[in-house]
């Protein structure tokens, strides 16, 4: 009887500890990610204050909260007796294994910090990089992530520096392409006056460069005008239409006439052969 009160006895105060320390694992837990959170808000907000530029502070703190998390992890495992120094063997060996099999997810950490250094864009900029177009909203350790069209795209680092790197916001300036087609009776000088007079009053096209138009080609409709007014690049998306826009309204206003394309249909059926031409 007394043998079995003690197993009991043991029994009940390996679970009690037991189970303090788990509820203690939770505590630190969540009381760890709390100061995580406090402590990376606050070091980025320093460097933000320093002018650091958003780029940096995004990866700084991306790779502050992966360490901090690790660390936490340890103290968890110290709390239920684990050595630091089997751990950090264990952390190691895991490490190797996750590396050889994840040689990739490695690569694209190489690739950051590589992107980090080189600052071939930085966060804010409108780019084409790893296949999509969008405006960067933060270069993280593995990904970087890119917002176009409402949509947030997670774009492999290695991907990204492995490809070609397009930045539209680099330049003090951006250049509008518009094409415009004439009708052959539109007298293309005139044409031409009368779109940069209208284009040059379009807000945030800028005086210079001055704004290039000409004939680019030709076809059966007419003469293809190329217009190119310049603007800052995060106008550039408002000159274009805006552009158009003025064109649209100034041929109006002018009364050239619209290019047609004149089709001829044959009906073949029955005893004759009659045309009848369509204009479109």
């Amino acid at each position: 009887m007394d043998y079995f009160s003690n197993s009991m006895r043991f029994l009940s105060e390996r679970a009690t500890e037991f189970g303090l320390k788990i509820l203690g694992a939770i505590a630190i837990w969540f009381v760890g990610n709390w100061l995580i959170k406090i402590a990376v808000k606050l070091t980025e907000r320093a460097m933000g204050n320093q002018k650091v530029d958003k780029t940096i502070i995004g990866y700084v703190g991306s790779a502050m909260t992966i360490t901090l998390k690790i660390l936490l992890v340890v103290s968890i495992l110290r709390l239920f007796g684990f050595e630091t120094t089997t751990f950090a063997a264990l952390l190691a060996a895991l490490g190797l294994a996750i590396g050889l099999a994840w040689s990739g997810m490695l690569s694209n950490v190489a690739a950051g910090a590589f992107l980090m250094i080189l600052r071939p864009f930085k966060a804010g900029d409108v780019v084409s990089a790893g296949g999509v177009t969008g405006k960067v909203e933060e270069v993280g350790p593995f990904v970087t992530i890119i917002n176009s069209s409402g949509v947030r795209t997670y774009v492999n680092n290695g991907k990204i520096l492995n490809d070609n790197i397009q930045n539209y916001s680099a330049n003090p300036y951006r250049k509008v392409d518009c094409s415009v087609q004439l009708d052959h009776t539109t007298d293309h000088n005139a044409a031409i006056d009368l779109i940069r007079k209208r284009v040059a009053e379009i807000p945030n096209v800028l005086p210079q460069p001055p704004i290039e138009i000409g004939i680019a080609s030709f076809t059966p409709l007419g003469p293809v005008l190329e217009v190119k007014p310049c603007c800052a690049p995060q106008h550039h998306g408002q000159v274009h239409y805006d552009t158009n826009r003025a064109i649209r309204e100034a041929f109006a206003d002018a009364g050239f006439q619209v290019p047609r394309q004149h089709y001829t249909i044959r009906n073949l059926r029955g005893e004759g052969e009659k045309e009848m031409k369509v204009s479109a």
